[in-house]
């Protein structure tokens, strides 16, 4: 170049054309004032070939607008080249050499620890015009493309491109970047807008809610999302990584190569932020994270919204298109107070209900099955994405996308779609509780503790080798909250039932002496969990109107079903769920069923204690997937005795079940009496209902008592209305001065109550023998009873002993009532009982 001659002057009909914008000045700060930016070109430098003055730039074809891939080629260019003149035409305007980057910011950006790319990289104006900067490795030549404007840059070396074109430094246009990585011109070219010529894509108010951890639309502004920004199609990338020295963006649209992908930090905020333009729907990515050594790790998206199917772990740019069909659903699921209405729960692990299904063709059986039975809700075993099909969903990686293994985002969204459409609410499993320590995923995400607890005390919990939350901490608090709010409000999820609460409430849950450190006051409660449950549950309840949340919760915590600004005795708020799981029936009641029934007497009590307890919180009663797995055997092989009464008793049992106060959960294959164990593998032993089996009508005779179960229950207001008071419930025989007579009987006889006072009577016996007019005192205000459901009943497989007429109320009073039934109970069976 010869040093004196000066820059060209820019004619007007290039300033004046379309696509002129203000100049990015927002990467300036902390940028050091050296070369270009300290004064102009240096001594020895001047203007170089030219550029043309009006002519529009050469057709070229534009990068895709999803996946754009960049060709690698066999080799590099060399390091320096003379620049070449950028137009068809002659004469007029130059591009002139920048100056070169600092060797430190050149070596930073390469390496991936560079805090603002956006500083160096992109558009700046300089004095004499303004400075262009790319990094493009692999590439062989870039050529700057505008309207009226094209310039090739100068290899700087190392996969930089720059110069500095005779432009006003008010405004640039808005150019792109003509990338070529072939051996001669046109060959693997590529066009794309330069991705560190944008402002950032995420607002103040954004930041500053992350930075508070009260962003309750978290996944808005964290992740990977598709948007036009200043007119360019592409996709943002935001992560939080507060201690990582720098992040880039490696997927398949750069060959997993992020170097000319690095992010920007946002200031205090520990997010990073890069606009990909050209990058849409079904990338694939990861981040890339430069550790606070130096070292590097490859990350999944925590927000990612959708990923890989297992045991591939790469993220995926997901744009939901889903248009949904239950907004009657949802209006009618704002009004309801479930504790005041039917609620009967079919647990489902999808995987493994029809196994080979995807969330499409589930779509198309489970409603309709579900809907046969008369359950009022499903609930999903966790459906968050997990690595590890064997841990059944509970230790998630993908805290923000279905699992790919049944399909998409908008599949599962059409699942639940579908079975809104038919009328069934649908409560998943929710795991905050603690993450596995893949490499790839949450654990030491930026190189520090960052999800996980910094105390090793602390961090690991000792049941699961997994790691535990840190709820002290805002953002990982907000990552959580925003997450329940996520299922709730994007996938018209109506609950959560919150897996392994105990293990969270404690700080010496399965720690041993040494092993855990106690509470500011002293205690063994923590503190920060409690905290965020009371948060968590708040701000559902507050923003989702209708859904409801389920702790299962094993232990005597007080208040975990009382609202968060009540104090109790213990000092604490209620943790504000609206259900718990009633673990202690369940133990309490399977125990009892267990015995051989001339034992049972002296297990009485195990069956009647719960009503000690029932209004203490509005239970839930659970016979979950964990009572049928790992040697506890299924329902019905818990029973003992012959095959007849097994299946006797396990029918008496969900009578009995379906009329305790409390709402009813029950694990699919058990209302079928599958006699083995489930398993993820293979899942319901279908098989067992297909009318070619020969014990076919056995299985078949429970899943319609089940049926029945549910019709009856919907259709009895007395069995729901007041489950959650004690006017909705008196003994006949089972405890009191009741109890020897019906300990010794094996019976268990109750009332329940509507709002109305309109009662049903359920008795149970647990004996293998009929008792004959087996007398039991009623209410005064009915004289005539009938049996509307029998277990006992032959159509579901048993002896048909039972009640076909009414049963005259005389006055004959018993158990302290003035009138009096003598009902037969059939052996092994319950019967529910209503006024004529």
């Amino acid at each position: 170049m010869t040093p004196d001659q000066p820059p060209a002057t820019i004619p007007a009909t290039f300033l004046s054309g379309a696509g002129a914008r203000p100049v990015d000045r927002t990467g300036a700060r902390a940028r050091s004032r050296t070369g270009d930016e300290a004064g102009g070109p240096p001594p020895g430098t001047g203007t170089g070939p030219s550029a043309p003055e009006s002519a529009e730039p050469e057709p070229v074809p534009s990068e895709p607008a999803g996946l754009a891939r960049e060709p690698v080629p066999e080799a590099r260019r060399p390091m320096t080249r003379q620049v070449r003149d950028g137009g068809r035409g002659g004469g007029g305007h130059g591009v002139r050499l920048a100056q070169p980057l600092a060797a430190a910011d050149r070596e930073r950006l390469l390496a991936g620890t560079h805090h603002d790319p956006h500083a160096l990289l992109g558009a700046h104006p300089v004095r004499g015009g303004v400075r262009f900067r790319t990094l493009r490795p692999y590439a062989r030549a870039v050529t700057l493309v505008a309207k009226g404007l094209r310039a090739e840059l100068a290899d700087e070396g190392d996969g930089f491109f720059g110069g500095v074109l005779p432009l006003p430094p008010s405004s640039v246009p808005e150019y792109e970047l003509l990338i070529r990585y072939g051996a001669e011109p046109g060959l693997d070219d590529v066009r794309t807008a330069d991705p560190y010529r944008f402002l950032p894509a995420l607002g103040e108010l954004d930041l500053h809610l992350i930075a508070e951890g009260r962003h309750e639309e978290l996944w808005r502004a964290l992740g990977a999302h598709t948007m036009t920004h200043d007119g360019v199609a592409g996709t943002r990338f935001t992560v939080w990584a507060p201690n990582a020295r720098g992040v880039r963006v490696p997927g398949d649209f750069n060959y997993w190569d992020g170097t000319a992908a690095p992010m920007r930090s946002l200031g205090s905020s520990g997010v990073w932020e890069l606009f990909l333009p050209g990058v849409g729907e079904g990338a694939l990515y990861k981040f890339d994270i430069a550790r606070p050594d130096g070292s590097h790790t490859l990350r999944a998206d925590p927000m990612a919204r959708r990923t890989e199917c297992p045991p591939a772990t790469a993220s995926v740019v997901e744009a939901s298109g889903y248009e949904w069909g239950d907004a009657d659903w949802l209006e009618r699921r704002a009004g309801a107070v479930p504790h005041r209405e039917p609620l009967s729960v079919y647990e489902v692990h999808l995987p493994s209900w029809r196994p080979g299904l995807s969330y499409r063709e589930l779509a198309e059986q489970l409603p309709a099955y579900v809907k046969e039975l008369g359950f009022t809700h499903v609930e999903l075993m966790p459906v968050a994405e997990h690595p590890f099909g064997g841990s059944w969903g509970y230790q998630v990686t993908g805290f923000y996308a279905p699992t790919a293994r049944l399909g998409g985002p908008d599949d599962f969204r059409y699942l639940i779609d579908a079975l809104h459409r038919a009328g069934i609410g649908v409560l998943m499993d929710w795991v905050p509780a603690h993450f596995p320590k893949d490499e790839w995923a949450l654990a030491a995400f930026d190189g520090t503790p960052l999800y996980e607890h910094a105390d090793p005390l602390r961090a690991e919990h000792p049941d699961w080798g997994t790691l535990e939350f840190d709820l002290g901490r805002r953002e990982v608090r907000n990552f959580l909250v925003a997450n329940a709010v996520y299922w709730c409000e994007e996938f018209h999820i109506d609950g959560l039932r919150v897996d392994a609460v105990a293990s969270m409430l404690y700080l010496d849950y399965s720690r041993g002496e040494g092993r855990w450190r106690p509470n500011v006051h002293g205690g063994r409660e923590d503190l920060e969990a409690v905290a965020f449950l009371q948060e968590m549950n708040a701000t559902v309840y507050r923003r989702c109107p209708g859904v409801l949340t389920a702790a299962e919760e094993s232990t005597a915590w007080p208040g975990v079903t009382r609202a968060t600004h009540h104090v109790g005795e213990g000092g604490f708020g209620g943790l504000g769920f609206g259900f718990k799981w009633n673990m202690g029936w369940m133990h309490d009641s399977l125990t009892y069923v267990g015995k051989d029934p001339v034992h049972r007497k002296y297990h009485h009590g195990d069956m009647t204690f719960s009503m000690v307890y029932a209004y203490s919180e509005n239970y839930i009663l659970p016979i979950s997937h964990d009572e049928v797995v790992h040697g506890k055997r299924s329902l019905v092989s818990k029973m003992p005795g012959d095959w007849w009464q097994q299946r006797a008793t396990h029918r008496a049992y969900l009578g009995f079940m379906w009329a305790h106060p409390g709402k009813q959960l029950l694990f699919m294959g058990q209302e079928f009496a599958q006699g083995a164990e489930w398993s993820e593998g293979h899942g319901p032993d279908w098989w067992l209902l297909d009318p070619s089996y020969t014990a076919e009508p056995d299985h078949r005779g429970v899943r319609d008592l089940v049926r029945d179960l549910n019709a009856g229950y919907r259709a009895a207001a007395a069995l729901w209305e007041l489950d959650t008071e004690p006017a909705g419930f008196s003994w006949i025989v089972g405890e009191s001065s009741q109890a020897a007579e019906g300990a010794d009987d094996n019976v268990f006889a109750f009332l329940r109550f509507a709002a109305d006072g309109s009662p049903l009577l359920s008795v149970s016996n647990f004996s293998p023998v009929v008792r004959d007019a087996y007398r039991l005192g009623v209410p005064g205000e009915w004289s005539a009873w009938r049996e509307t459901l029998n277990t006992d009943a032959a159509r579901y497989g048993g002896s048909g002993v039972g009640n076909p007429g009414p049963l005259t109320a005389g006055h004959f009073a018993a158990h302290g009532r003035p009138r009096s039934i003598v009902p037969t109970l059939p052996p092994l069976g319950t019967v529910w009982l209503r006024p004529c």
